[in-house]
C-alpha cells in the first residue's frame, strides 16, 4: 500500500496556505487555511457527472445524489440532517455534468462531526429499495418543476438541440422515462463503480490545520475500506471529443405569458487559454447592466426585463449564449436586435472602454467571489478535478490583465460569425416562423 504524500500548492505569501495530501487509494485532500474566520467549508467532490452516464442510466448521478442522504448502517436520513443542523451548520449537495459535490459548512470546532457525517453518507450509503422508490417520486417532481419553469427548461432544450443525444446534451435530471425505469440494482451498481477513492477530492477551506484534516479524513475513509488499494488519483477531466453542434431552431410549446429564448453558438472548452478573452467578450455583450445587450434591449427600448449573455464551458466543448425573456409579441423584434448586436461586435470588435470594463468585472469577480469559504473550497476541488492547476489569485488577475483588444476581436469573429442555434419555450405553434431570424 502506498504511503500518504503531502506538498504545498500555494504559500501564505500567495494569498493563503494551500496544501495537498494523497492518501492510499488515490484519495486527494486539499486544504486552504483561512485563520481569520471561525467557519469551515468541507466538501467531498466526486469526479462523476451526467456525462458519464449511458443512455439507460440517464439521470443516475443526480438520482444517486438524492439517495446518499437517505441513510447508512450508522445513521438514518434524520440522523444525517439533524447532526449538522443541531450545531448550526448546513449540509447539501449538487450534481453537475462533470462532477458531484457533497458539502457541509460548520463552525471550525465542529469539523470532526462534519467529516464523519458527510464521509459516512458518501462511502456507506445503504441505497435501500424502499428509499429508491420514495426518492424516485421526488426526482420526478423535480423534473416536473423544471418543466413548469420555462426559464429553466429552455437551457436544457438548447443543450439537447446543440449537442444532441450525447451525454453532454442530456439533462442532468434525466427523463421521466429513464427515472421511472431505473432499478435499484442499476443505481447501486452506478454507485459502486464510480464512487471510489481515486475519483474523489476532499476540499476544505477555513480555520483549519492541514494535518488535522488529513487525520480526520483518513480515519473516516479508512474505516469504510476506501484506502485499501494502491490506486493513483484519477487524472483531471480535460479534453475529449466534442459532440457535434446542431443548428437551427427548436421549439417547446407552452401556453406561457412570456417567451423564453436562448440564442447560442459553440464556445470554448474549459481549459482553452482563450477563456480569459471570452470572459471579457461576454462582459461586453451581456455580462451586466452596462453591457450592449442590456442597454439595447432593456434600457433603450424596454423590450425585456431579463436579458444577459453567458459562457458555459465543459471539458470537451462549450457554448456562448444569449438569454431573453419577453412578451411573445416582441420576440421577433428582440431576436433581430440581438442578432444585430452580435453582428456589430463581429464587424467592429469592442471598444477600449468595454475592454477595461470587462477586465475590471473579471478581476472583481475573482477576488470578491473568494471572500467566502465555500467558494474557496470549490476552487480547490475544481483545480484537482478539471483544471489540473491551482494558480494564485494574482496569477489569475495577471492573465486577465494580459487580454488584448485584438484577442477579443479575433475571438468574437471566430465564435459569433457562426450560424447560431435557437431554443424557444413559449406559446408558438411552429418553429419555422423563427428560421428567418437565423439568416
Amino acid at each position: 500500500m502506498t504511503t500518504p504524500s503531502t506538498r504545498t500548492l500555494l504559500g501564505e505569501d500567495e494569498g493563503g496556505l494551500v496544501r495537498r495530501t494523497v492518501l492510499p487509494g488515490g484519495l486527494r485532500i486539499v486544504t486552504e487555511a483561512v485563520p481569520t474566520v471561525r467557519s469551515v467549508a468541507f466538501g467531498i467532490w466526486v469526479g462523476v457527472g451526467s456525462v458519464d452516464e449511458q443512455l439507460a442510466e440517464a439521470g443516475a448521478t443526480h438520482y444517486l445524489e438524492h439517495l446518499l442522504f437517505k441513510g447508512t448502517p450508522k445513521r438514518t436520513a434524520l440522523d444525517i440532517s439533524s447532526a449538522i443542523e443541531s450545531v448550526g451548520g448546513e449540509i447539501n449537495a449538487f450534481t453537475a455534468k462533470e462532477f458531484t459535490c457533497y458539502y457541509a459548512r460548520v463552525l471550525d470546532t465542529d469539523l470532526p462531526l462534519a467529516v464523519d457525517v458527510v464521509a459516512d453518507m458518501v462511502t456507506s450509503s445503504v441505497v435501500a429499495p424502499v428509499d429508491v422508490e420514495s426518492e424516485r417520486e421526488v426526482v420526478l417532481e423535480e423534473i416536473a418543476m423544471r418543466d413548469d419553469d420555462p426559464s429553466d427548461a429552455v437551457h436544457d432544450l438548447l443543450a439537447g438541440h446543440m449537442w444532441g443525444d450525447s451525454p453532454l446534451g442530456r439533462s442532468i435530471l434525466g427523463t421521466v422515462e429513464s427515472i421511472t425505469g431505473m432499478s435499484r440494482d442499476t443505481v447501486n451498481d452506478y454507485y459502486r463503480r464510480h464512487y471510489l477513492a481515486r475519483t474523489m477530492v476532499v476540499a476544505v477551506a477555513g480555520n483549519v490545520r492541514h494535518d488535522d484534516v488529513v487525520a480526520l479524513v483518513e480515519k473516516a475513509f479508512g474505516s469504510a475500506g476506501f484506502l485499501d488499494s494502491d490506486d493513483e488519483p484519477a487524472p483531471p477531466r480535460t479534453g475529449g471529443v466534442a459532440p457535434s453542434s446542431g443548428r437551427g431552431v427548436t421549439l417547446l410549446h407552452r401556453p406561457t405569458e412570456q417567451a423564453n429564448v436562448v440564442l447560442a453558438v459553440p464556445g470554448l472548452a474549459r481549459n482553452d487559454e482563450r477563456r480569459f478573452a471570452l470572459g471579457v467578450l461576454n462582459a461586453a455583450l451581456g455580462g451586466g447592466m452596462s453591457s450592449r445587450l442590456f442597454q439595447e434591449v432593456r434600457e433603450r427600448r424596454g423590450l425585456a426585463y431579463s436579458v444577459y449573455s453567458y459562457a458555459s464551458q465543459h471539458a470537451a466543448a462549450g457554448l456562448l449564449g444569449v438569454y431573453v425573456g419577453c412578451q411573445p409579441k416582441k420576440v421577433d423584434q428582440v431576436l433581430e436586435l440581438c442578432r444585430t448586436v452580435l453582428a456589430d461586435v463581429v464587424r467592429g470588435g469592442i471598444t477600449i472602454e468595454e475592454l477595461e470594463r470587462g477586465k475590471g468585472q473579471a478581476r472583481g469577480g475573482l477576488v470578491l467571489g473568494l471572500e467566502d469559504t465555500s467558494a474557496r473550497m470549490s476552487r480547490l476541488a475544481k483545480a484537482e478535478l478539471v483544471y489540473d492547476e491551482l494558480p494564485s489569485v494574482d496569477q489569475l488577475i495577471a492573465r486577465v490583465d494580459a487580454v488584448t483588444i485584438d484577442q477579443v476581436t479575433d475571438l468574437a469573429q471566430t465564435l459569433l460569425a457562426a450560424t447560431p442555434s435557437l431554443a424557444v419555450v413559449g406559446p408558438f405553434e411552429s418553429a419555422g416562423r423563427f428560421e428567418a431570424v437565423l439568416g
